[in-house]
């Protein structure tokens, strides 16, 4: 399984974003627009298309091979002519041609086992694919979610400091008037300077965050890329009540590691195979026809250069058989390639099984991680609740100079922490839902309202 970080799989298939105007891209584009041009992905479609051409290679593999041959030569000295295979120590031009055929009648069934792994090795390019597609989706929605997180951490801090600069406004008419210590202006002051360097920090972790999707994206103009935004509510949470023992069956279905993972076992098996084919013997057939002109060779008639034509129907001949051969020793490279295989079966099954096994582990601990998120979701708005109460009573007992502007502070900056982790575990909660979900094979692009 893909490692998912945070917030990122929820927003990829959870919401259907629309664009308020043109200038804003909404999830659904980044997505479309990564997986068409993301290099990764490009270079698994290339894996892909290997994996079609080796199933090509090996359908014609089953195919008699065909071969042409022609040569030209000019002799001098002491050579051969090719027409009558008699030496000849004189310069004269030579031409043979001829055409060949074989066919492979038996090695083990090794082109029938070759076919078969190509087909398995076009099922885990796919497999591989998938993932890969998977992968940066998720890679691109977290980026986009992190915008949308910085967003609305900035909106928190600016209504914090709206709150701060009205009460500042307050303090300085009290102070004017008397009734407060000039003191407790200067501490509202440096809350309002600390909730600035907070908004303009946000700030720049929401112009890195575009950024960083932008690059991402492969999209120069950072400048003016923003992502559209909308108010997202909550996935109801009915996943919970399935048993975690259900949702690992579930994900062994439609996870994507496992599959890889058998995949590459059977791929690893059918190697197998193959290698052992060398122990047999192979047996093939062929048929030949072959040609040849020499400038030497005289008509016994007229004492001339016998014609082109002439030559080549004259000194012309067929040949066939069978090929048998038989493999004896050969410094036991076939018997430790055989080994080779089977260590690499091994070494598949065990992958295999751990993959299982963190896949289990996975979807435990998302279960876990789901019914906490929601805890500390509930509990953070019951907290958010009670500080913002004790807020607005600190401002009240502050009007009319019952408390200090340090307690003030104090329970101003209390109430906003509490609000930060509001909508922190809020986008915990329903990113661990939907994780859980995608295990037990909900469609990432399927929202369940709550």
């Amino acid at each position: 399984m893909k490692k998912i970080t945070l917030l990122g799989l929820f927003f990829f298939g959870g919401i259907s974003i629309y664009a308020q105007d043109n200038n804003k891209w909404t999830i659904e584009e980044c997505v479309n627009y990564a997986l068409e041009n993301n290099i990764s992905i490009k270079q698994s479609e290339l894996d892909t298309k290997l994996a079609d051409i080796d199933k090509s290679q090996a359908t014609m593999a089953f195919l008699p091979s065909l071969n042409a041959n022609t040569s030209y030569n000019i002799n001098t000295g002491a050579n051969v002519n090719p027409a009558t295979n008699q030496f000849e120590n004189q310069t004269f031009r030579s031409a043979s041609g001829g055409v060949n055929t074989g066919v492979n009648l038996f090695s083990g069934l090794q082109n029938w086992k070759a076919l078969q792994r190509s087909k398995i090795n076009i099922i885990a390019s796919q497999y591989q694919l998938d993932k890969m597609k998977d992968d940066i989706s998720i890679f691109v929605a977290n980026a986009f979610v992190q915008i949308l997180f910085n967003k609305e951490q900035i909106k928190v801090l600016e209504a914090q400091n709206k709150i701060t600069k009205e009460n500042l406004d307050r303090t300085n008419e009290l102070v004017e008037a008397g009734v407060l210590p000039k003191g407790d202006m200067l501490e509202i002051k440096a809350t309002d300077a600390t909730q600035i360097q907070q908004i303009i920090a946000a700030e720049n972790d929401l112009f890195i965050s575009k950024i960083g999707l932008a690059q991402l994206l492969k999209i120069e103009d950072y400048k003016t890329f923003d992502i559209a935004e909308v108010d997202y509510g909550l996935f109801a949470d009915t996943i919970l009540e399935e048993d975690a023992s259900t949702i690992i069956a579930k994900a062994k279905e439609e996870v994507y590691d496992v599959k890889v993972a058998e995949s590459n076992l059977e791929l690893a098996a059918k190697d197998l195979e193959l290698s052992k084919t060398q122990y047999y013997p192979q047996l093939s057939a062929f048929m030949g026809y072959s040609t040849r002109w020499s400038s030497t060779n005289l008509d016994f008639i007229t004492g001339q250069e016998m014609p082109f034509l002439d030559q080549l129907s004259t000194f012309d001949g067929t040949s066939f058989g069978l090929q048998l051969s038989v493999p004896i020793f050969n410094g036991l490279s076939v018997r430790n390639n055989v080994r080779r295989s089977q260590v690499n079966v091994e070494r598949s099954e065990y992958l295999l099984e751990q993959a299982n096994l963190d896949l289990e582990s996975q979807v435990y601990q998302a279960y876990n991680d789901a019914k906490n998120a929601k805890k500390s979701y509930e509990a953070a708005n019951q907290t958010a609740e009670a500080r913002k109460l004790a807020f607005e009573y600190a401002q009240e007992r502050y009007t009319v100079g019952l408390t200090n502007a340090f307690d003030f502070s104090q329970a101003s900056i209390n109430f906003e922490n509490a609000q930060s982790d509001v909508v922190r575990t809020k986008y915990e909660y329903i990113f661990k839902i939907k994780v859980l979900e995608f295990y037990f094979g909900i469609p990432i692009d399927q929202i369940n309202p709550n």
